[in-house]
């Protein structure tokens, strides 16, 4: 188990394994809030994974859920929820325009003949897949597929049908209903599901051994508790918890991805080094010039802080007040967010299962921030006045 108030792990990713080195002396007020704010509640337990300049720290804290005390570590798996988006969906969204498959400016029926873009009058309107990576395409944020259909297909369907609210471009309603689009446009440009592209396409050559679809049995004592949900009538693990990605199989780009926090803060490193393409070459194996562009704020809607897939700091940002510009990230309802300041060299990864056992607990939100704020105040203090 992990020791109390200490790093788990610190290792060189990108480069021969090292010897563990002890975290700075004030890694402590991480680890102390970690401990405090699961004790009171705010989930069962988390894991905070952090990487800086190529070395990685990480605790885990509290419990894997409310009925099973083993304590979680960078090993422990868990429901991303819509940091899915990200990880899966929009890497899969890069490769196809890299390759030439994807246009982000050709309208989304040109992909997907079935998806129809009207809006209230029934009137068909240019939606794009820029609109779509950028949550300005005007449909609505959700609705609940799996209430209105027993099969993916018909899920799938209702989505590509589902009438507009406002007209591409003009609003930012951050849209599941717009990723379960785009999955199906990707898959059909790449010529498979999600799960399978996300396995042979991304996991796979970026060594994630730990974060996939679908997690098989031998998993499950690695993957807390979500929640005891009241439409399947039981306690969730290693099952979806959304109940839409349920109804799409457990496979969709909006959610139903799992992985540890060893797993994403290495999926960070790929991405820091694609974004900062202009400094030491890469060590992995995926290479996309597009990894700029796609975590650039596009401005669309003009003020919206959404890149291409990913969100940038605003306001009061759940990667605290200190990320600089150029940083990204995004968040999942499970309580799962990924931070990267690219200019730093810097990831903040943080997993939970705050919804366990229900929904209904809140108190995760401030979290974020405040841990964002404490890991950088304790291993890059001197980037605060630079």
């Amino acid at each position: 188990m992990l020791a109390h108030s200490a790093a788990l792990v610190v290792f060189v990713a990108c480069g021969p394994a090292r010897a563990p080195a002890p975290a700075p002396g004030n890694w402590e007020t991480v680890t102390h809030l970690l401990d405090s704010v699961t004790a009171a509640g705010a989930a069962p337990g988390a894991v905070l994974g952090v990487s800086l300049n190529g070395r990685h720290y990480f605790y885990g804290a509290g419990r894997l859920g409310t009925d099973d005390p083993a304590r979680p570590d960078s090993s422990t798996i868990y429901d991303l929820a819509s940091v899915s988006k990200v990880v899966a969906l929009t890497t899969l969204a890069m490769q196809a325009v890299e390759s030439g498959l994807l246009d982000l400016d050709a309208p989304v029926s040109h992909y997907l003949p079935e998806f129809v873009g009207w809006d209230s009058a029934g009137t068909v309107q240019p939606v794009t897949i820029r609109h779509l990576l950028t949550h300005s395409s005007g449909l609505p944020a959700w609705r609940p597929l799996y209430q209105e259909t027993a099969t993916r297909r018909e899920a799938l369907a209702l989505a590509d049908t589902t009438r507009l609210l406002t007209p591409p471009g003009a609003a930012f309603v951050y849209s599941d209903l717009g990723a379960i689009v785009l999955t199906q446009v990707i898959e059909r440009l790449l010529g498979a599901r999600i799960d399978t592209l996300f396995a042979r396409r991304v996991a796979e050559p970026l060594g994630l051994t730990d974060t996939r679809y679908l997690p098989p049995p031998a998993w499950l004592a690695r993957i807390p508790p979500t929640e005891n949900d009241p439409w399947r009538g039981r306690t969730l693990r290693g099952e979806v918890h959304d109940e839409n990605a349920a109804r799409l199989d457990g496979v969709s780009g909006h959610a139903g991805l799992f992985g540890s926090a060893r797993d994403l803060v290495k999926f960070a490193d790929w991405l820091i080094a694609e974004v900062n393409a202009d400094g030491p070459p890469s060590p992995f194996a995926i290479h996309l010039r597009e990894a700029r562009a796609f975590t650039t704020v596009q401005d669309l809607p003009p003020g919206s802080s959404r890149a291409l897939g990913w969100d940038t700091p605003s306001g009061e940002s759940s990667g605290g007040r200190y990320l600089r510009p150029g940083s990204f990230g995004h968040t999942g309802f499970t309580g799962t967010s990924i931070w990267i300041d690219p200019s730093r060299r810097l990831a903040i990864v943080l997993l939970s299962n705050r919804v366990n056992p229900t929904r209904q607990n809140s108190r995760w939100g401030p979290v974020r921030a405040l841990v964002a704020n404490r890991v950088v105040e304790a291993l890059a203090p001197e980037s605060l006045t630079r």
